[in-house]
């Protein structure tokens, strides 16, 4: 009779976890399908087609499983993202796994539900990141070290040490795993008796095989990766905008959901004092993966340790989450109503599961650029993930025009450019120049260990080169640095074209050049003259600024090497009158150290702008420069507002 009732109870959650699971397995599924790569993924990707024990910031793991999944259908991101969706998708029954032999059935069941509502963790598996096979591993390594201690099974203390070992061929931060075991068997008084257990040691001695590919990478590349993780990353400094590491946490975990797992680590606190092995190991993984994070926040990467690192230190809590929420019930009504306690702890998953659901829907809206921006406009959905197909097949087009006969290397500005050119099959060789992301993101070890950084050009004499830039990422300063890197390199370079994609929002720029030259043979060459953007100010009006009657719109512009040919005033996106351009501007030439334009210093430029003419209300005002080669850009895009 007993049992009779316990599977009526059971029947809703199921159902509830049935229908939860699904619906983020069909999303997931849908959304790897029709999002591109993005930057992270595309580069363990091109790990993956190079083998390795390591590479610069990571183990083999994530490459491993991103060149399994490629190899059932190359070029696709959804193939590349196959084993991921597999191992998130288990993440629930992991938890039901673990949670069944120490809170039932029943709960175990809950726990599993509540993962689907803990918004980081219902997320994962949609992108092909390592974050995926660490917190897989992790679950595993914490159910076999928990049946371990229970039963003192070598089969089990075994598994334990294989899942540690490949925890850490993952990610350096599969570390805190061993490290709240450690923290358990030290202060956990009961369990010192482990410290003579030869299968405790023989799991350990399993496990330090995964430390290989770490030691290996750091002890033959001048520990470049350790160095990465643990100073060049960090700024070392304090920051008080880390003291909001916990509301940061609370926010992406949900405040609701974030409250009742602080509940419940406060709860297993209690019981771990008055001997619960099971509250004091899972206390003891929580708090490790929670803690290191929080105190460290202040002086470490605030992007990273604030958004999905501490992760892992919540689903040990998910496993006691249920009996939190039964607490909290029983609160509520002593306090309230049966009917206000209700509503009040089913909007702890209700919240938590809208989380999941948004944080899906916010990734996948990249997907749906075309359907969505114009309804939200231009700059407001995010496009790392999207327009890289219309990339590929307009380089690929180009390719086929400007290069028939000789294959060119490709040279780009940013390393994740590179890698979707080689993930699309258009060149066996690429180059990036990337000093900035390449370095921020502890990838320039690793191009410079496969040659294909700058030094990598010294392979490449002679040979024709197509040079990309990604503009919509790079300030026109930074683009004038880059190009003049490139014309250090090559001879004769010239401007092709350029694609804009989602209203301007993803734009790139093409540059082909005759050959690529032997530096060390003429170190101070450079090619003449070199396709630099044009560079311009305006110094009147301002954003927001009122015009009435007559008024002076006036500024300065120059293009390095070419020159300026016309400039024209630009209103609501249409050209309405030519500036007088060629007044005398030294003042720009000293401040901007202009070198090479052949109208310095005449850079000025201005138009007496009759405002009557225009009907009075805001409207859209730049300027159209065009250089004498004939390539035009638009710059400085403002509002302003007539009031005749």
């Amino acid at each position: 009779m007993q049992e009779s009732r316990s599977q009526v109870d059971h029947l809703p959650v199921l159902k509830l976890f049935i229908i939860g699971f699904c619906l983020l397995l069909v999303t997931k599924l849908f959304l790897a399908s029709v999002l591109d790569l993005y930057s992270d993924e595309v580069f363990y990707w091109q790990a993956s087609t190079q083998p390795a024990l390591a590479y610069s910031d990571l183990p083999f793991m994530t490459a491993l499983l991103i060149g399994l999944g490629s190899s059932l259908h190359p070029g696709s991101a959804f193939a590349a993202r196959l084993l991921f969706i597999l191992l998130g998708t288990c993440l629930p029954l992991l938890v039901y796994w673990i949670a069944r032999p120490i809170t039932g059935k029943q709960q175990a069941l809950e726990s599993a539900t509540l993962s689907l509502c803990l918004p980081l963790g219902g997320f994962l598996g949609l992108l092909a990141v390592p974050d995926v096979p660490l917190i897989f591993f992790g679950l595993l390594s914490i159910g076999f070290f928990e049946r371990a201690l229970r039963t003192d099974r070598y089969r089990y203390w075994m598994a334990t040490g294989i899942f540690v070992a490949l925890g850490l061929s993952t990610h350096y931060r599969f570390f805190l795993y061993p490290a709240a075991a450690i923290v358990f068997l030290v202060l956990f008084k009961p369990e010192h008796k482990q410290w003579r257990n030869p299968r405790l040691w023989s799991a350990i001695l399993l496990a330090s095989i995964g430390l290989v590919p770490i030691l290996w990478f750091n002890l033959t590349n001048q520990l470049s990766s350790a160095s990465f993780y643990f100073i060049d990353r960090h700024p070392w400094a304090f920051h008080a905008s880390g003291l909001l590491h916990l509301f940061k946490q609370a926010g992406l975990v949900t405040p609701p959901l974030y409250g009742a797992l602080a509940v419940t680590l406060w709860l297993l606190y209690k019981k771990a004092k008055e001997g619960d092995r099971s509250a004091a190991l899972f206390m003891s993984f929580a708090l490790t993966n929670m803690l290191v994070y929080l105190v460290l926040a202040p002086w470490t990467d605030a992007t990273s340790t604030s958004i999905h690192w501490p992760l892992s230190g919540y689903f040990p809590l998910l496993i006691f989450l249920p009996a939190t929420l039964r607490k909290i019930y029983q609160w509520s009504v002593r306090r309230w109503h049966a009917r206000v306690a209700r509503v009040l702890v089913a909007s702890i998953p209700v919240i938590g599961f809208t989380g999941t659901l948004i944080a899906l829907i916010g990734v996948g809206s990249q997907g749906f650029q075309q359907q969505l921006q114009p309804l939200l406009g231009p700059g407001v959905l995010s496009n790392k993930m999207a327009g890289w197909k219309e990339f590929s097949e307009y380089t690929a087009n180009l390719i086929n025009q400007e290069f028939a006969q000789t294959e060119p290397i490709i040279i780009t500005d940013n390393y994740y450019t590179a890698a979707q050119i080689a993930f699309a099959g258009l060149s066996r060789e690429s180059i990036t120049l990337d000093r900035d992301k390449a370095v921020r993101d502890g990838r320039i070890a690793q191009y410079e260990l496969w040659q294909q950084d700058e030094a990598g050009l010294a392979n490449a004499i002679d040979r024709p080169a197509l040079f990309i830039t990604e503009d919509s990422t790079l300030e026109v300063p930074d683009k004038h640095k880059m190009l003049a890197l490139v014309c250090h390199h090559v001879d004769h370079m010239e401007f092709l074209s350029r694609l804009s994609l989602f209203e301007g929002d993803k734009q790139f720029s093409f540059y082909r050049a005759n050959k690529i030259v032997d530096r060390s043979r003429q170190p101070d060459y450079r090619s003449m003259p070199c396709p630099f953007p044009a560079r311009a100010w305006i110094d009147f009006p301002e954003e927001n600024d009122s015009m009435k009657g007559q008024v002076t719109i006036s500024g300065w512009a120059y293009n390095e090497d070419i020159g300026v040919e016309e400039i024209y005033l630009l209103i609501d996106e249409q050209r309405f009158a030519l500036f007088n351009y060629g007044a005398n501007r030294l003042d720009v030439v000293e401040v901007m150290h202009v070198e090479s334009d052949p109208n310095a210093p005449n850079l000025g430029f201005d138009y007496r702008l009759d405002t009557n003419i225009l009907e009075n209300g805001t409207h859209l005002l730049a300027i159209e420069i065009i250089n004498t080669r004939g390539i035009s850009m638009s710059y400085g895009a403002r509002s302003v507002v007539i009031e005749n």
